[in-house]
């Protein structure tokens, strides 16, 4: 005999996902369950938190909470039970994780350091599926004037030029840069072309009086600092 499916009214109150985070906490429930309390309700034939359970398991690769990351508008919404109103709730929630994250380092970020800056951008790209490049500029006394996405790139490789690149730096009257940019693949080792890349963007800067401090490149919980390996 088929299992009947159990409705979210079917299971204990003290098991349903709402009810225990009131009385216990969010720290005790499930990435599915978290999940659920934000959907709300599931359909007519699962619970807010089997439905919870398909888009953690719905990316190829990406299994888990970190499948959120990964997944785009129009591939939550081929989810059975997703609509745009749950697509954009679940967005929603990935981007204020990324944005919880950078406030969390904010206060103790320091452009002195590349493990700062690192840990900075770390959870707005280590999650990235193409490469981009951040131009991140300075003025006199060491201070951010502005941070520019100047390249998006394929899974492999970003292209920037330097002259695209201090153009930038010229309009905002910098003083030094520093460029960041990821990995999909999670490992940081530098490419060959990020070798020659960063080779350019030095003697450009040399050249314009406006010098690369650094570049960094992010990978999935790690990365490399040209400076700091003396690549540079």
């Amino acid at each position: 005999m088929e299992k009947k499916h159990q409705t979210i009214k079917e299971i204990p109150v003290s098991e349903r996902p709402y009810e225990k985070c009131t009385k216990y906490g969010p720290q005790v429930l499930s990435d599915a369950e978290l999940l659920a309390v934000i959907l709300r309700n599931g359909t007519k034939d699962k619970t807010a938190v089997d439905l919870a359970r398909e888009i953690l398991e719905a990316h190829p690769y990406y299994q888990g909470i970190l499948g959120i990351f990964h997944l785009s508008l129009e591939e939550l919404k081929k989810l059975s039970g997703i609509g745009m109103v749950k697509a954009v709730q679940i967005l929603a929630v990935a981007e204020l994780s990324k944005r919880l994250a950078e406030s969390k380092v904010q206060d103790k970020l320091s452009f002195h350091s590349p493990g700062s800056i690192a840990r900075y951008y770390m959870e707005r790209m280590r999650h990235l599926d193409r490469e981009e490049m951040i131009l991140i500029c300075f003025n006199g006394k060491n201070k951010v004037i502005k941070e520019l996405r100047v390249s998006v790139g394929t899974v492999n490789q970003t292209v920037a030029s330097p002259r695209e690149l201090f153009l930038e730096a010229l309009r905002c009257e910098a003083v030094s840069v520093i460029m960041v940019h990821n990995h999909p693949s999670g490992d940081p080792t530098p490419s060959r072309q990020d070798i020659l890349t960063t080779k350019r963007l030095e003697e450009a800067g040399e050249l314009l009086g406006i010098p690369l401090s650094d570049h960094l490149i992010i990978g999935d919980g790690s990365y490399i600092s040209f400076r700091e390996e003396q690549m540079m």
